[in-house]
């Protein structure tokens, strides 16, 4: 499954923003680290399901009305602050809780109103910008860290006749979630000594920058959008195009109105609609919420999670189906199964990603809406429903 990881100094609103995405129950308080453990939870990218074309929903638990929701993992760990790759703070137990994450999301309080500790300000004193400075600069020093402390192997096997740099790097950066193709493109951009005994901290920190922004790409929540100063959350997107302006509080407030049967919503739509008994109160705090919704065209928290896995990591989803015709699986469920592939995947990755051993045993693949048979090589593409043939069953 796809991971997305929540960072960001204390008391950004990480812990809502998982809560409000996945409903699992954390702590959410006023105060720094309030996340001390990991949390681990599923969330959901949001995409068109191909039930649209037929001529009644699929009915799958997962689909609202053709609004198909793709898991996905999102870890919330414990906050960042300046110094966390020397173990300052809960540190080092953050970074390498990163390892696995294909992609930050970085949790800022666009409202400056929390200073570079995670503590209480007003808002607009401080300035959310230099949050993303330091997240990415700890992130890269932790990483520079990994690289030194493997840098002698790679001197020592510098010696033999056959080193390969790619090879060595390879070894030990896999840990972090880099592959043999990173460490290539990346060696590829960087000027760097033929000899890895002239290696300098500063060519090490340079490949730890480019390895990082290579594995780990950013995408920045500005939270806290219903109270921030519009020229911050501009400032935010002028520094990273992946800005998103989100209301964690006002996603929150809408998933549990939604299991007291109070709203009519589901996540990621532009607004919802009230058809529950509810209190005065109530009312206006919906009305509030419904405010920044007309403003940002939702919460942002939907949205955030779809910029991560559609446009920064250019995902697509694919549907498995056994029968082509009626686009069922054995057992007559319509469209029961949906997987995530990189973009440029063929009909061989989603028989690998739905099981190995239907990988293993690939013989062909027959386009669902097309009727046909497609070639091996076929490029998948967002919401292709294909039947996978092979030997395995």
């Amino acid at each position: 499954m796809l991971s997305l990881a929540l960072a960001g100094k204390p008391n950004a609103g990480k812990s809502t923003f998982y809560t409000a995405a996945t409903m699992a129950d954390v702590d959410v308080a006023n105060y720094p680290f309030t996340t001390i453990d990991a949390n681990r939870g599923v969330s959901h990218a949001r995409t068109q399901c191909p039930c649209l074309d037929l001529d009644e929903r699929c009915g799958n638990d997962r689909c609202h009305d053709g609004k198909r929701y793709v898991p996905v993992e999102l870890l919330d760990v414990a906050g960042l602050v300046p110094g966390a790759h020397e173990g300052r703070g809960l540190g080092n137990q953050f970074l390498d809780e990163l390892t696995d994450a294909d992609a930050i999301l970085h949790v800022v309080d666009a409202s400056g109103a929390t200073d570079e500790e995670g503590e209480p300000v007003e808002i607009g004193e401080h300035d959310p910008v230099e949050d993303l400075d330091f997240i990415e600069e700890e992130m890269d020093l932790w990483l520079a860290s990994i690289i030194e402390r493997n840098w002698e192997t790679v001197e020592r096997r510098s010696r033999s006749p056959d080193f390969d740099i790619d090879e060595a790097l390879s070894e030990f950066l896999t840990g972090v979630g880099a592959t043999e193709l990173d460490v290539a493109r990346t060696l590829r951009e960087l000027e760097y000594p033929e000899d890895p005994l002239a290696w300098t901290d500063e060519h090490r920190e340079s490949l730890a920058s480019e390895i990082r922004a290579r594995t780990k790409p950013i995408i920045v929540i500005a939270n806290k959008a219903d109270v921030a100063p519009p020229e911050n959350i501009q400032a935010l997107k002028e520094r990273n195009e992946a800005t998103i302006p989100v209301t964690a509080d006002g996603e929150l407030a809408l998933r549990r109105a939604v299991e007291a049967d109070i709203v009519e919503y589901d996540p990621g739509d532009p607004d919802f609609e009230i058809t529950g008994d509810i209190s005065d109160d109530q009312e206006a705090g919906l009305e509030r919420v419904r405010e920044v919704l007309e403003a940002h065209g939702g919460t942002g928290v939907q949205k955030a999670l779809d910029t991560a896995v559609y446009e920064v990591l250019d995902q697509l989803t694919a549907y498995p189906v056994q029968d082509e015709t009626h686009w069922t699986d054995g057992q007559g469920n319509v469209l029961p199964d949906a997987h995530l592939l990189s973009d440029g995947s063929t009909p061989r990755d989603l028989a690998y990603a739905v099981h190995s051993d239907i990988g293993e045993g690939y013989l062909h693949a027959v386009d669902a809406r097309e009727k046909r048979r497609i070639s091996d090589d076929t490029e998948l593409e967002e919401g292709d429903v294909i039947k996978i043939v092979s030997t395995a069953k």
